[in-house]
């Protein structure tokens, strides 16, 4: 059973062999290749050898076109900063939305319009034919709290929330569109499944998220499925207040933030629904050792139960010691959803 056949049939609900690994790596894989991350950010070849030559050398299930979360807003015409060797940033100082009155005027960009949007497709395409079929390959796009941050500026948008509900339901409905679109290109270019950062959600209540989150994700998940996409959710930060409704959304995945116990997850979200585990990326994984990641990912393992993916609660960092990675995998190659259900 390879890479991709693992992770497909674990969301099918299928016997696997052992359990797939799905780490993020960014400025790591850049950092492994010895690439600055200005090309890898903004050069999907180069992006996509990383990408490979990290997970044939760690041995991960997939690969993935995540990068940083600015490509969109910069299609959209947004200022943003780039760095030699750091993600790119929006500048919120600068924001596009400053003026609400803009997104009137503001146009669903074209996936294959050459932007950055388009250089995330065509590293599909590129994994598509280097990949072979061998592992899953993920595409990524931004969720509607995030995006409209970035388009927005954060500040402004949590305002917004209380002095312009109608503005920031329109905001989310020309975000879902635009998602869409990508997440469709993306789909058509070669992603086995889509991944969905909505960081900025996780900064709002639960009345918040109910009220205009919830529906907007909701629309994207249902638009993304309708044209035969796969779906990983992951938002960043605590996100106890919003489980229930997460797992209502009907991703494949959810991948949770260390801040959030699974045990939790697992209790408010049901047994069927795929968690990916949630070690913390700096302290246990990075800071850690061996012995303690591998002993960390099997206590998420224990609360998870068998619908479970091995990585970490968000993107692994760049100086996480190469041991450690291996061992995170290790449990991985060691461990099965019926070892684990026969052990309990």
């Amino acid at each position: 059973m390879n890479g991709r056949e693992r992770v497909l049939a674990m969301l099918a609900g299928r016997p696997i062999d052992h359990l797939p690994a799905m780490p993020i790596t960014m400025m790591f894989a850049s950092d492994h290749s010895q690439v600055n991350y200005l090309q890898y950010a903004t050069n999907y070849r180069v992006q996509v050898e990383a990408q490979l030559r990290v997970a044939e050398a760690y041995d991960f299930d997939y690969v993935s076109v995540i990068s940083d979360p600015a490509c969109e807003a910069a299609d959209c015409g947004a200022t943003v900063r780039f760095y030699p060797d750091q993600p790119p940033a929006i500048e919120e100082a600068h924001a596009l939305l400053a003026e609400k009155s803009g997104l009137a005027r503001l146009a669903v960009p074209d996936p294959l319009g050459g932007g950055r949007m388009h250089n995330r497709v065509k590293a599909l395409a590129r994994f598509k034919e280097r990949v072979r079929g061998e592992k899953a390959v993920e595409g990524w796009i931004e969720g509607p709290a995030a995006d409209a941050a970035d388009l927005r500026g954060i500040n402004a948008l949590m305002l917004d929330f209380y002095d312009d509900p109608a503005f920031i339901r329109d905001l989310f409905a020309f975000v879902v569109e635009m998602e869409v679109a990508f997440a469709t290109a993306q789909i058509a270019a070669g992603a086995d499944l889509i991944g969905i950062g909505d960081a900025a959600a996780s900064l709002v209540g639960p009345r918040l998220y109910r009220d205009f989150v919830w529906p907007a994700e909701k629309k994207l998940v249902h638009e993304v499925r309708a044209k035969g996409g796969r779906l990983r959710l992951h938002i960043c930060g605590n996100t106890r207040h919003l489980l229930e409704g997460m797992s209502q959304l009907g991703c494949d995945i959810v991948n949770l933030d260390s801040l959030t116990p699974l045990g939790d997850a697992r209790a408010k979200m049901g047994p069927e629904l795929v968690l990916l585990v949630n070690i913390d990326p700096v302290r246990v994984l990075r800071s850690g050792t061996p012995s303690s990641v591998g002993a960390a990912v099997g206590e998420c393992h224990r609360q998870a139960g068998p619908r479970f993916i091995v990585g970490a609660g968000c993107e692994v960092p760049r100086d996480t010691p190469p041991e450690n990675l291996r061992a995170l995998v290790s449990y991985a190659r060691t461990h099965s959803p019926e070892t684990f259900a026969a052990a309990m």
